[in-house]
């Protein structure tokens, strides 16, 4: 049987028409925060501003709300890294990715682990957690009190990746976190149990990837999800799923009726905060051109703010506040037109509204 094949431009509007980036949609939060699986969040902000970029009338106390009742979550999820994530989707999930996140810790840790007895390890530290919510800071000083000798960095990085803990939402911080934020246990904040082991629910995963990060390779959904043998999963799949091929030649897998706009469809300008799930780990030009990757993909794994124009990474940008004075500066990464400008310095001055409503003064600017 013949094969499609997508063109770069149809992959990049399908993927954004998941996204809620072709057009801010009327979604409740909570839906919004499902249907993207997981918002990488190892900053408070960034979650915040890419519900704004893709909801209509997204308002910051919404997400606050939703956070203080416990139904959606910032924790180590995909990657080991922290997400946001709704509730249920972390307490079905977590289990899952257990195999990947043991994995990741072996890779990181390596001989540092040897000698270390984990499950006491994980009991100690429920203990500690049991008590009260504690920043990592906290439990690293505890493990030292109780041996001075001991490898309290080692020990702090296994605890996160084998104890499901979340971070506690603090209400009076600007974006609904402290900069150090305590943990706590999933089990208590949740008020029920959060396994990390039984039945591995990968073609669940592999489906909630592709509903919104679709159409995908075996490769791209491994470098999302973190799991490195999903090629059984997908195959299982296979007669539910829709196969299409890029134009590199790979074989790409989507669910049947997921939406793929046409090429030509538009796609208005749109920023996209630091580390945004949609560019944290495409290998492909789907979104951002090779050229351009040193200026998205930067040193100490940080990825940058950045400006989607006609759907793809055209510039970055940066928020500051000085003393009252709240700037947005957009870099172009190449020439910019004019309409292009009008749009970007538009979506700059409701973003610094949003972000600084307080603020005496905001100022728009566009680097040369």
């Amino acid at each position: 049987m013949a094969v499609d094949t997508l063109s770069l431009r149809q992959l990049n509007r399908a993927t954004l028409a998941r996204q809620m980036l072709l057009a801010r949609e009327a979604s409740g939060v909570e839906a919004a925060v499902a249907r993207l699986l997981a918002m990488q969040a190892q900053w408070p902000r960034p979650p915040y501003v890419g519900l704004w970029t893709r909801l209509a009338r997204f308002e910051r106390a919404q997400l606050d709300a939703l956070l203080a009742k416990r139904a959606v979550v910032r924790a180590t999820f995909l990657r080991g890294t922290l997400h946001l994530v709704t509730a249920a989707d972390y307490a079905a999930l977590r289990a899952t990715l257990q195999p990947s996140l043991d994995a990741g810790l072996s890779s990181i840790l390596k001989d540092r682990l040897d000698g270390l007895d984990v499950g006491r390890l994980e009991a100690t530290a429920r203990g500690h957690f049991a008590g009260e919510p504690l920043t990592f800071e906290e439990l690293r000083d505890r493990f030292l009190a109780a041996d001075p000798k001991a490898d309290e960095r080692a020990m702090g990085y296994a605890v996160r990746m084998r104890v499901p803990l979340v971070m506690v939402p603090d209400a009076e911080e600007a974006w609904g976190f402290a900069s150090k934020a305590r943990f706590t246990l999933a089990d208590t904040w949740l008020k029920h149990e959060v396994a990390t082991d039984g039945p591995a629910r990968l073609a669940d995963l592999v489906t909630r990837t592709l509903a919104g990060y679709g159409p995908a390779a075996v490769t791209d959904l491994q470098a999302w999800t973190g799991i490195k043998n999903l090629k059984d999963a997908v195959e299982s799949l296979r007669p539910r799923l829709r196969v299409f091929r890029d134009e590199r030649k790979r074989e790409l897998y989507d669910l049947a009726n997921a939406p793929r706009p046409a090429a030509e469809t538009p796609a208005p300008l749109r920023l996209l905060p630091e580390y945004d799930s949609l560019i944290a780990t495409r290998a492909d030009e789907r979104f951002v051109a090779k050229a351009d990757r040193k200026s998205v993909y930067l040193s100490a794994l940080r990825i940058a703010a950045t400006v989607l124009v006609d759907g793809f990474v055209a510039g970055t940008w940066k928020l500051d506040e000085t003393k009252g004075v709240a700037s947005l500066t957009l870099t172009p990464l190449r020439a910019w037109s004019p309409a292009v400008r009008r749009e970007a310095g538009g979506e700059a001055e409701a973003l610094l509204a949003f972000a600084h409503p307080g603020a005496r003064r905001r100022e728009v600017r566009i680097a040369s």
